[in-house]
């Protein structure tokens, strides 16, 4: 069978490794945990623990199939109104796992068992950013006629893909533990995070909904009611922290950054003042960064290292972090006051 045509007109590359292979899969882990919970006899809210995860499991599994089927319009507001109904779930509290602690003797056998295996643990870890980096390094190579390892239009998330699985077959290897008890564990790693994992997908979009919205014109037309353009220094502070706090809100800084770069960077940084763009706009991503430090919006960063650490304080990580963070944005904002 031959291959298909691209758009235009050439063959279309074929990879093994899309996202229509890493979606499903993330869904098929999801839907473990859901049914983990629903097997779980004499915990809690097992029913809604299990129904979340399922829920949360559906646009992985068949949101390409609902697309096909219902079209985008149909598609996007099932989705919405499903992340609503997660929101609900997790607002009144049904989604939060058992929270029981290991018994001694759990404990005991799990620190007997990671002393003997040392520090050979840490390798799958490791081995995930390490393979994600080379796979993205080399995966352009990667191809034989149309055949191609990872897909180019989706690169990273590939190469995050293999790396994951290599991790896995790699710590079966080191522990000689059967896949069975990889997704049993999963179950707990998941569940100790909770809601939060949603809210990284949810933020992720929300940059998207405000350049539809035109947010950042709107920045701008502010700017101009409050700000002089000629004020350099109210310029450059507006835009850094601005960054900053859009990041604390949105929780991501990639979400802030269009709104930021096209109220305040481009037309009065860059068109005004002849900055230069590329110092401008990546001391903005800086700045974001620095918001993305100081709030739990970022549950990736600052909620779930707490949640997996089992810290007393879940905002432990944020305290430990601001210090560097507002000493960070100050000088990254005298910074970009001189290169301007």
């Amino acid at each position: 069978m031959s291959a298909p045509a691209a758009a235009d007109g050439s063959t279309a590359v074929q990879a093994l490794i899309s996202p229509g292979l890493t979606l499903p899969l993330v869904g098929v882990v999801l839907v473990w945990v859901a049914i983990a919970c629903w097997r779980d006899t004499g915990t809690p809210r097992r029913f809604w623990r299990g129904l979340f995860w399922a829920l949360f499991a559906l646009p992985f599994l068949a949101g390409d199939l609902m697309t096909a089927q219902l079209g985008q319009t149909l598609t996007y507001r099932l989705v919405g109104g499903l992340v609503l109904l997660l929101g609900l779930i997790a607002g009144l509290g049904l989604s939060r796992g058992s929270g029981a602690a290991p018994s001694p003797r759990a404990l005991a056998l799990r620190q007997q068992r990671a002393s003997v295996l040392g520090h050979r643990l840490f390798l799958p870890v490791l081995a995930i950013p390490a393979l994600t980096v080379a796979g993205v390094l080399v995966g352009p190579w990667l191809r034989v006629s149309h055949w191609s390892l990872l897909a180019p239009q989706a690169l990273t998330l590939g190469a995050l893909t293999l790396a994951c699985l290599c991790a896995v077959l790699l710590g079966w290897r080191i522990t000689g533990e059967s896949p069975r008890h990889a997704l049993a564990a999963s179950q707990g790693v998941i569940e100790s995070i909770g809601w939060p994992l949603v809210l990284p997908l949810m933020l992720a979009m929300l940059g998207g909904v405000f350049l539809a919205s035109h947010t950042g014109q709107a920045v701008e037309s502010l700017t101009r009611l409050l700000l002089r353009p000629d004020n350099k220094a109210a310029v450059v502070m507006t835009y850094t922290l601005g960054m900053a706090a859009f990041t604390m809100v949105m929780g991501n800084a990639f979400a802030a950054f269009p709104v930021m770069a096209a109220g305040v960077a481009l037309p009065f940084l860059i068109q005004g003042h002849g900055a230069n763009p590329a110092p401008v706009l990546s001391i903005g991503m800086l700045c974001g960064y620095c918001g993305t430090l100081l709030t739990p919006m970022a549950a990736n960063f600052n909620i779930v290292p707490a949640a997996l650490l089992n810290l007393q304080d879940r905002h432990g990580v944020i305290k430990a972090q601001a210090p560097t963070a507002l000493l960070l944005l100050a000088l990254q904002t005298v910074l970009l006051y001189l290169i301007v």
